[in-house]
C-alpha cells in the first residue's frame, strides 16, 4: 500500500482533547460530523484545509490525555492517510488501528518537513519519501496489514468471519 499526501505539521503532546473537543463528546455521534471538527481547537487551517490523503506529521505523544475513540475516528473520517509521529500516547495508538488509521513511529521526518510539502509512504517497504530523503521503518506485520486494508477492527473482524 502507498499513499501520498501533504503534511500538516504540528509539535509534541497533542491532546485527544485538541484533535477532538471534550464539548462534542456526547453531543456528535454521525462520523461524518465529527471529521468535519477535527482539530478545531488547535489548528483552524486544518478544519477549513484539510482534504484526503493528506498526512499529520507531529512530535512526541500524539494522542495523549483521554482514551477517546472520536479522536482516530475524526482524523480517519476526514480522510486523513497516515499519522507519522515521534511517538503516541498508547490507547490512542491502539484505536487508530482500530478504526484502520494508518500510523508510524519515526524520530526523523519531523525535522526533515515543512506544513504543506509532500510526502510517500510505502507501507510495503517500510519507507517514507520525503525531501529527497528515503527514511525506513518496520513494515507492519500481517495482522495489522490487514486491519489498515481492511478498514479497522470491526470490518477485519466481520471479513475474518465470512459476514462481509
Amino acid at each position: 500500500m502507498k499513499i501520498k499526501g501533504r503534511v500538516w505539521k504540528y509539535g509534541d503532546d497533542v491532546n485527544t482533547d485538541v484533535i477532538f473537543a471534550g464539548k462534542y463528546t456526547y453531543t456528535i455521534k454521525d462520523r461524518a460530523e465529527m471529521a468535519r471538527v477535527a482539530l478545531e481547537d488547535l489548528d483552524s487551517d486544518f478544519t477549513k484545509n484539510a482534504s484526503p490523503g493528506d498526512i499529520i506529521v507531529a512530535g512526541k505523544n500524539w494522542g495523549c490525555g483521554s482514551s477517546r475513540e472520536q479522536a482516530a475516528i475524526c482524523l480517519k473520517e476526514r480522510g486523513i492517510g497516515a499519522i507519522i509521529a515521534r511517538g503516541f500516547a498508547r490507547i490512542h495508538y491502539r484505536n487508530c488501528l482500530n478504526e484502520g488509521l494508518p500510523i508510524i513511529i519515526s524520530s526523523e521526518l519531523q525535522d526533515l518537513i515543512q506544513k504543506g510539502d509532500e510526502i510517500e509512504i510505502d507501507f510495503d517497504l517500510g519507507e517514507i519519501t520525503a525531501a529527497g530523503k528515503k527514511i525506513k521503518f518496520p513494515p507492519y506485520p500481517e495482522f495489522v496489514q490487514g486491519l489498515v486494508n481492511d478498514g479497522g477492527l470491526i470490518p477485519h473482524v466481520k471479513k475474518s468471519l465470512g459476514l462481509a
